[in-house]
């Protein structure tokens, strides 16, 4: 074990621990088959038997900022910590793939762990996004030292992350991209690509073929992401569903996200599984997106782990950042037991743009705000999108007293297209008097036959002021955020035809919400 080096020393000062921190880098952990399985050790200054955090993912250990969020913090605190490259990538053997070996990976490293000097016999897991999903894929098989799970804005269902409501996500598979593949990516490649894909992306998704517009994004074809494509049905994504195992969890579970999360229903199903079953479980949503949450919400995120990793009891089991009041409040379960579901009918609104739209594939309604990994990310004035002609607008009258929303979100529009497939995107949002328009949650739900459109809108909490307005956005897409209707039935991936939708919207649409 050595010193660390200058730099996550003169970053650690910031907040230090109570312990000074050592580490081994690239240590050679044997899976089953003998793969080396490289992985970074921390471990605080002392001889005092202490308990393990394992972290799991591809791009776990490129460096800055997980040597210094997830190694440095926690050791700091008086953990041993591994950061550990998933198979295939910065330098472990074997072939990555995006769930085949995660899970016995995972008991390999604990196996390989119970040799260990140091190893107190008391194993807790952490980690965010992909490294929640590998807290998953774990449960599949849960080895007896394990104690406790921190899983931070994850998922546990491949399918549903790529394809819900039956639209490819294309920012989330390409953004994911960078990161999910073969010989994994280094900090310094991933914020190059970043960069890069800032730039080019507009273009890349817009190119015809899409199989072969993508490739200049990343400077060459990614197999993984033309699978993810190409597969929309549930049967090839069988193995990447670890959603029965992330719900029957038997180690106590702290959850976090945020409400601008990419797989918030992932979450929050989760959640009320393990409730069901009767698990320890507590939860905690901030006012986030997947990449934020662990820089603005740093201290509620850090917090809520250091509280499961020592042992201690959460002051209530949810805990939640309600929007329109910039307030916390704890909760005794999620949604609240007072909740209850209110049904609204569409032309109870006053529609502010008739009752059908033209969606042309050739200019895709785009994408701001919500839960994205790009700039415009979150909960973002809305004016560029409502000023568009193919999105309509439908608007309450003022609030007179305050009208708070808790749980899930739901829409049931009456719906008919003129082409052989077509999207209905909904959106929810919070028009102040000044006529600002701040989008609280939203969902998409891709249909091929007329009739009832269910729109899985997902979960919120946020107060409609006095002398506010509910306004309903429905439109035909959120560009790249979703991959485009091309108004074909075509394979998207080879597809060249473009043919615009003409989506009429019948005035008994319903939505629901969760009011307490």
């Amino acid at each position: 074990m050595r010193r660390l080096p200058l730099s996550l020393r003169l970053l650690s000062r910031r907040a230090p621990g109570p312990y000074s921190v050592q580490r081994e880098l690239a240590v050679p952990v044997p899976a089953a088959d003998g793969v080396p399985l490289l992985t970074d050790h921390y471990a605080p200054v002392g001889g005092d038997p202490c308990p393990t955090v394992l972290i799991r993912a591809p791009y776990l250990r490129s460096g800055f900022p997980w040597n210094l969020i997830y190694g440095v913090r926690f050791a700091e605190q008086g953990f041993h910590v591994l950061l550990q490259s998933s198979r295939g990538t910065l330098g472990s053997g074997g072939t990555f793939h995006m769930w085949k070996n995660e899970t016995a990976d995972g008991v390999a490293t604990v196996e390989w762990l119970r040799k260990q000097t140091w190893f107190s016999g008391e194993l807790y897991t952490v980690g965010a996004s992909y490294m929640a999903y590998t807290q998953a894929a774990l449960a599949v098989d849960p080895p007896p030292e394990w104690r406790g799970a921190v899983m931070q804005m994850g998922f546990t269902d491949g399918h549903d992350f790529f394809w819900a409501g039956g639209a490819f996500g294309l920012e989330r598979a390409l953004v994911g991209g960078l990161g999910l593949k073969q010989g994994g990516a280094t900090s310094g490649e991933m914020l190059r690509g970043a960069i890069g894909m800032k730039f080019r992306l507009s273009r890349a998704v817009l190119g015809l073929p899409l199989l072969d517009a993508y490739p200049s994004l990343f400077g060459g074809r990614r197999p993984a992401f033309e699978e993810w494509l190409a597969h929309s049905e549930r049967s090839y994504w069988a193995g990447a569903n670890v959603a029965e195992a992330a719900g029957t969890m038997e180690v106590p579970v702290s959850l976090a996200l945020g409400w601008w999360d990419l797989s918030i229903n992932q979450v929050l199903d989760q959640y009320a599984r393990l409730r069901a079953a009767d698990r320890d479980v507590d939860l905690l949503i901030g006012p986030w997106t997947h990449t934020s949450a662990l820089e603005k919400g740093w201290t509620e995120v850090f917090g809520q782990a250091m509280r499961r990793l020592r042992g201690e009891p959460p002051a209530c089991r949810v805990r939640i950042h309600v929007g329109g009041t910039d307030e916390w409040r704890d909760l005794p379960d999620w949604p609240p037991p007072d909740a209850r579901t209110e049904r609204l009918r569409l032309d109870s609104f006053t529609a502010d743009r008739g009752w059908s739209f033209r969606y042309d594939p050739t200019d895709p309604t785009p994408s701001i705000g919500g839960p994205l990994q790009s700039p415009t990310q979150g909960q973002v004035d809305n004016a560029p999108l409502e000023k568009r002609a193919d999105v309509l607008l439908f608007t309450s009258d003022p609030v007179e007293r305050p009208l708070t929303l808790m749980g899930p979100v739901r829409a049931e529009v009456a719906a008919s297209t003129t082409a052989a497939s077509a999207d209905v995107f909904v959106r929810l949002c919070d028009v102040d008097p000044a006529g600002r328009s701040l989008n609280v949650c939203d969902g998409l739900t891709r249909f091929t036959t007329d009739g009832p459109v269910v729109v899985d809108m997902g979960h919120t909490a946020h107060v409609f002021r006095p002398g506010h307005r509910l306004r309903l956005q429905v439109s035909g897409g959120a560009h790249p955020r979703f991959l485009r209707n091309y108004g074909t039935d075509e394979p998207p991936g080879p597809a060249t035809a473009l043919t615009p939708t003409r989506t009429t919207i019948g005035a008994d649409s319903e939505f629901m919400l969760t009011l307490v």
